[in-house]
């Protein structure tokens, strides 16, 4: 049984089509639940969710975290009880039948991957992007392309390292290709290019890559923050340390 896990922070615009997206692409019996982990919205994003699942024949669950994408990871983990945990982005849309795919994976002894993906944008750049997910490269992986893994795996390397606010999905990724236990399922994922709207596709794409050379050059998760925050965030704030009550923000990208 698969545990979606979807963390969230102000999704009242894509809360509801998510969820009926996920209901009507994938079967109640291999679904153990739906956790949507909210980091403190302060919009429609809880109504909505527990609107849909009074109604829903899958059970949906709100469960209240600290902010901070890595921290509401974590916690659904924690309470879920599928065998196999199956992490989204509140923007990404799975495609039919992913339920069985990844349980198909994982019958086959491949206990973590991801889906290719296509952005939901015409620009040449993003699907040339797109396209590339196809392969196995490291560098052709991402958050935005989901991301299943056993709960025992999942265990086994300690979850997301909450020391990120951004960067936390591929840390764990990393993980997964040093142990060579993750796999690429050749059916597409749809993703939001709404970043890439706002900001600008060339800037986006400059700056992401920028952290990832900084990351390389052994930048720590606040040095990743704080030029995250500067440059496509607005003002940057500091990262409290684990004595202090937590402030972050939730990063959406």
């Amino acid at each position: 049984m698969i545990s979606i896990i979807i963390p969230v922070l102000n999704e009242a615009q894509n809360i509801q089509s998510v969820l009926s997206h996920l209901t009507s692409h994938a079967s109640k019996d291999h679904v153990a639940e739906i956790l949507v982990v909210d980091g403190g919205s302060s919009d429609e994003t809880i109504a909505i969710t527990q609107h849909f699942a009074r109604t829903s024949l899958f059970p949906v669950s709100v469960i209240a975290s600290e902010k901070g994408r890595a921290k509401q990871m974590n916690k659904g983990a924690k309470v879920a009880t599928g065998s196999v945990l199956y992490f989204l982005h509140a923007d990404s849309f799975p495609p039919k039948q992913f339920d069985t795919f990844i349980l198909e994976e994982v019958a086959k002894g491949n206990p973590a991957g991801c889906f290719k993906m296509r952005f939901d944008s015409n620009h040449w750049w993003l699907k040339l992007a797109g396209w590339f997910t196809r392969f196995s490269w490291r560098a052709c992986r991402g958050g935005d392309q989901s991301q299943f893994i056993t709960q025992e795996l999942f265990t086994d390397i300690g979850g997301y390292d909450d020391r990120f606010i951004i960067y936390e999905d591929n840390i764990l990724i990393n993980e997964l290709y040093a142990r060579e236990t993750f796999v690429v399922i050749p059916e597409a994922l749809t993703s939001s290019a709404r970043l890439y709207r706002e900001k600008g596709v060339w800037f986006v794409q400059y700056h992401f890559f920028m952290i990832y050379l900084k990351k390389w050059l052994g930048a720590d998760a606040e040095a990743l923050y704080q030029y995250y925050c500067k440059h496509l965030k607005g003002s940057p704030k500091t990262i409290p340390s684990s004595s202090k009550k937590p402030e972050e923000i939730f990063v959406d990208r």
